[in-house]
């Protein structure tokens, strides 16, 4: 307001300054002619007030602090939501590395795309850890293996690689077996021997079938295969031996090569004893009773064959003895023990 006072001082100077030195033609203004430029005094003033508050407004824009840097910081709130959003795609990229090092172990180098992620790097640390561990131990395994590859070398037919070996076919051919396809389980069977001609179990096996099946002679056949290349099989022995006899011929001859192999099988040298007998070589068949009755001496049969030799070799003693013995051990068959009564009456007993 002191801007306006002062304009007001200054219009009441400037009215004033009338008297002795105007002209003489012109005439003081009356008070009552002095009201009339009222309103244009104060269309003056509210200009001049107009103006002022024009430029304290104007002064107050220019000196106040600007409003642009708040303007400029509402973007910050979309950048600091794009900074937490950005490691949200991380774990995805933290993955890649541990895919990668499954599917490649060991990992000769960690990858450097991820400097910062030192998580996925340690799976591969422990996976080359690990193998540095169990180098030593293959080493070792092979060592051994060479060590003992005399030992290895013969089951090489059993144990071939990716079980495909002797053993592997052979399992199969019983798998087979037990569902039924017996043509499968011969061809397994045969496969089997093919790896390894020494595999006795797959040749029992496919001699038992081949038996079943009425197929005699091919099941001799592959028996005498398999005691070409090792005599040393009581069990093979005894059963071509028994085919044999069923067929008409000896069967000592099987019996007598995997003899020292039976050991005191007393069951073996009391077949060979009965396969003597009837070839009529009744001293060689009283040796073989002698022998299996030492692993049995309750087993009256033998002591019936082993009388029924002596009596042929005309020791009758000895041959009434024997019969007196197979007549107490009481597990003979009626039959039996009826024709053991009537020798032990034939004889004076």
């Amino acid at each position: 307001m002191s801007l306006i006072n002062k304009m007001l001082q200054d219009l009441d100077a400037r009215g004033s300054q009338g008297g002795d030195a105007a002209p003489s033609d012109v005439r003081p203004v009356g008070r009552g002619e002095r009201a009339v430029p009222a309103p244009l005094v104060m269309g003056a003033l509210a200009g001049v007030l107009i103006l002022s508050v024009g430029g304290v407004y104007g002064w107050r824009v220019l000196h106040q602090p600007t409003v642009a840097p708040v303007a400029l910081v509402t973007p910050a709130t979309p950048i600091q939501q794009a900074v937490i959003n950005a490691p949200q795609p991380l774990p995805e990229v933290a993955q890649a590395p541990q895919v990668a090092a499954v599917a490649t172990a060991p990992p000769a180098q960690p990858k450097p795309a991820l400097p910062v992620e030192p998580a996925p790097a340690e799976p591969p640390r422990e996976r080359v850890a690990a193998a540095q561990v169990e180098k030593p131990a293959l080493q070792a395994r092979r060592a051994r293996t060479v060590a003992s590859g005399e030992a290895i070398a013969p089951q090489a037919g059993r144990q071939a690689a990716g079980g495909q070996g002797a053993e592997g076919v052979y399992r199969r051919s019983l798998a087979s077996l037990q569902d039924g396809r017996v043509s499968d389980a011969v061809a397994q069977l045969e496969q089997a021997l093919a790896l390894d001609p020494r595999h006795e179990a797959a040749r029992q096996t496919l001699v038992g079938i081949q038996i079943e099946q009425g197929r005699t002679v091919e099941a001799m056949r592959l028996l005498q295969a398999g005691l070409a290349l090792d005599a040393r099989q009581p069990a093979m022995a005894m059963l071509l031996a028994r085919m044999q006899i069923d067929g008409g011929a000896s069967g000592v001859d099987t019996l007598m090569a995997s003899l020292p192999a039976a050991g005191g099988n007393g069951e073996y040298r009391a077949f060979l004893a009965g396969a003597l007998q009837r070839e009529r070589r009744h001293q060689e068949a009283v040796e073989q009773y002698q022998a299996a009755l030492r692993s049995a001496p309750d087993n009256g049969v033998w002591w019936m064959g082993l009388g029924m030799s002596l009596e042929a070799e005309k020791r009758l003693p000895e041959a009434l003895a024997a019969f007196q013995r197979a007549r107490a051990t009481g597990n003979l068959s009626p039959e039996l023990q009826g024709f053991v009564e009537r020798k032990v009456g034939a004889l004076g007993g």
